[in-house]
């Protein structure tokens, strides 16, 4: 097996490919729709969207297109931000349903746990009832596993003392010298999936000199580094690219980064200068 191929388990059995392909800021049409294909043909099995990605179509279409087997692929998709009652969950999740087009979706989260333009607000009872549509929609069969993204561990907590269905899997911001470790121990301690988006720092971590000293040691690249060093902590990365070559390059992961430079990687920070954080 490849570090592609190879799988994490979530807490209701379901396997999801351990590495994903981002398609945030991937434009729709034919720029997201090749991305996916290329992404396909060099080994990803998991490809990652959204509603606020507004690609979600061209998705679903290049899945359809590749030839390969649905049940061979994962497909991750999220709810807007700002859907925050039952009836707008419900709506949304059946406008992605629709666009994606693909019999059903293995993992729909929650984007975030406030509207993008209201960012960092307290929306714990309102996530509350979105939570209980996930729930309801995971209950249909037309998703295979129900989570959350962004969120702190305030506003994890509170989902978890008022949920039926436990969250699945918390996808957040996650790179070398960002970690999000509070956020990260309060899903590991509910038995989450802990997921990293932006591995390199939308591409402000491919400068670091630290990082590429490393890199060198392993005749690897810096994003390969990146993506490795989030395997090696247990943490599902999606990379994106929309170049063939950089994404098949970043798909090269198998080697190891020895113990001593997890720890010199461990100890590094603000690895990316520039990079906006959704901290709050």
């Amino acid at each position: 097996m490849t570090a592609l191929t190879e799988t994490f388990t979530l807490p209701n059995g379901v396997t999801i490919p351990q590495v994903g392909f981002g398609t945030w800021q991937v434009p729709d049409g034919p720029v997201a729709e090749g991305a996916v294909a290329a992404a396909l043909k060099a080994g990803y099995r998991h490809i990652d969207t959204a509603w606020q990605y507004g690609n979600e179509a061209s998705v679903g279409r290049a899945v359809r297109a590749s030839g390969i087997a649905r049940k061979d692929i994962f497909v991750t998709s999220k709810l807007p931000a700002h859907a925050k009652t039952y009836a707008d969950a419900m709506n949304a999740f059946q406008e992605s349903f629709a666009k994606l087009d693909l019999d059903y979706i293995d993992m729909y989260l929650i984007h975030a746990p406030w509207p993008w333009d209201d960012f960092g607000a307290d929306y714990r009872k309102q996530n509350r009832e979105v939570w209980r549509a996930l729930e309801d929609i995971y209950a249909t069969g037309k998703v295979r596993a129900i989570g959350i993204s962004n969120f702190n561990a305030r506003d994890q907590e509170d989902l978890y003392a008022h949920c039926t269905i436990k969250p699945m899997a918390l996808q957040l911001q996650y790179y070398i010298g960002f970690t999000e470790d509070a956020n990260v121990a309060a899903a590991r301690k509910e038995g989450l999936l802990v997921e990293g988006f932006s591995p390199l720092a939308t591409g402000f971590l491919t400068n670091n000199t630290d990082v590429a000293a490393i890199a060198a040691h392993y005749n690897a690249t810096v994003a390969q580094v990146a993506i490795r060093y989030c395997l090696q902590n247990k943490v599902l990365p999606l990379p994106k690219a929309v170049n063939p070559a950089h994404i098949t390059e970043n798909a090269q992961l198998d080697f190891t980064i020895s113990d001593e430079d997890m720890q010199t990687l461990d100890q590094l920070v603000d690895t990316a200068p520039g990079e906006e954080h959704n901290l709050y």
